[in-house]
């Protein structure tokens, strides 16, 4: 980590009130922090803009395991991915439904190739991906 250094920044009051008030909901301890925090944001995303960014993402599918083959083609697609794959989690939440969690590692363009792939399989009824950049790619 470099040098701290300081500088001015010029905001309409409107957009302040409204930064003041995220920093205050966020806890944050002061406004720098806030800043920073606002900024690695931006890098990371932008950095994961590239397919080849190194990438950790989490996957999570809710589906009705009762659809004929469903549970087959979700599990065969991750065979299929297992390099990608470094952890899954799969709880019963009723009778009929399942959430699956998969923590993913890899390189961003096979993360999101792969959340699409199985969030497109008929039977997933609801899919969130989150992905994040990962060791020397953080800011």
């Amino acid at each position: 980590m470099g040098e701290t250094v300081r500088f001015g920044v010029s905001l309409d009051e409107d957009l302040l009130a409204k930064f003041d008030a995220l920093c205050r909901q966020r806890k944050a301890p002061s406004r720098s922090e806030a800043l920073r925090d606002v900024i690695r944001d931006a890098l990371v995303r932008d950095s994961l803009q590239s397919d080849h960014a190194e990438a950790a993402g989490v996957l999570t599918l809710i589906y009705d395991h009762h659809l004929p083959d469903l549970a087959r083609k979700l599990t065969a697609r991750q065979h299929d991915h297992h390099e990608v794959i470094v952890a899954t989690l799969h709880v019963h939440l009723d009778h009929h439904h399942c959430l699956e969690t998969l923590v993913l590692r890899g390189r961003a363009g096979q993360l999101r190739a792969l959340a699409d792939q199985l969030r497109a399989i008929r039977g997933v009824t609801h899919a969130t991906f989150s992905i994040t950049a990962v060791g020397a790619d953080l800011p």
